[in-house]
């Protein structure tokens, strides 16, 4: 049974729309910064057109105007972006069946949000239920789509006004973005081990924030990544056995 409507690309924007809305001033930020950092504005627009990564943009941004070494900010990205396999290894059931140049472009505009949007929808998938997968796939489509383009928009205009308001960039706009990842994540903690790694990866990264090059982002994803493995692991292994019998 299909879940909401036959619109799926339509019911993907319209879940979508409180985090696109939360998106246009880090997307405008972005654009802002890059010009105020004397990037090439046709470079920033190439970043969002065919990196479009968000964070990672910032990052990698930010670390070319500082002058890190290009091995650095590759590493830096890279690891930033890990997720995004998590994203696709738990979007499995849904794509399995579709060619791979289809799954390559889905993995391509895949974000945190569209990923938030669909990954709800993920228990109702049965193995044989061939509409209902169709349904989400094109309802991952509407979300998706949606996310690039108000992306890649907002970019322009922060390219454009940061021609035109030199301190942009200041403003604090991206608060907004940090309140939609909060949106994002917390409903997500729902083991022990997830709520030791958000916990080891904010205190991690308050104490590594003026590290240089941000190295300091490197070692907290490292830090957090070990310890919610370590503590899954110790938590689930050390549970008392019941004994059947007793």
């Amino acid at each position: 049974m299909l879940p909401i409507s036959n619109a799926p690309y339509r019911d993907g924007a319209k879940d979508t729309l409180p985090l696109v809305f939360a998106a246009m001033p880090f997307g405008l930020v972005f654009g802002a910064l890059c010009q105020a950092q004397g990037l090439p504005d046709w470079f920033t627009l190439c970043l969002s057109l065919f990196v479009y990564a968000g964070a990672s943009q910032f990052i990698a941004a930010t670390m070319l105007a500082a002058g890190a070494p290009v091995f650095i900010i590759t590493i830096t990205v890279f690891i930033v972006n890990l997720r995004h396999l998590l994203y696709g290894i738990t979007l499995i059931p849904l794509v399995k069946q579709l060619p791979l140049k289809t799954r390559a472009w889905m993995a391509f505009f895949i974000t945190d949000e569209t990923f938030a949007v669909t990954a709800r929808h993920l228990p109702g998938l049965s193995q044989n239920d061939e509409k209902y997968a169709k349904w989400l796939q094109q309802y991952y489509w509407g979300s998706s789509t949606f996310m690039y383009v108000n992306w890649v928009l907002c970019t322009a205009v922060g390219v454009l006004l940061g021609n035109q308001i030199p301190e942009l960039s200041h403003y604090g706009l991206e608060v907004a973005m940090v309140v939609a990842f909060i949106g994002i994540v917390v409903p997500a903690l729902q083991l022990p081990s997830h709520w030791i790694c958000a916990l080891v990866a904010g205190i991690s990264a308050c104490l590594t924030y003026a590290w240089p090059h941000k190295t300091g982002l490197l070692f907290s994803t490292f830090m957090a990544i070990a310890a919610g493995m370590w503590s899954q692991h110790t938590l689930f292994t050390q549970l008392p056995n019941k004994d059947p019998q007793s």
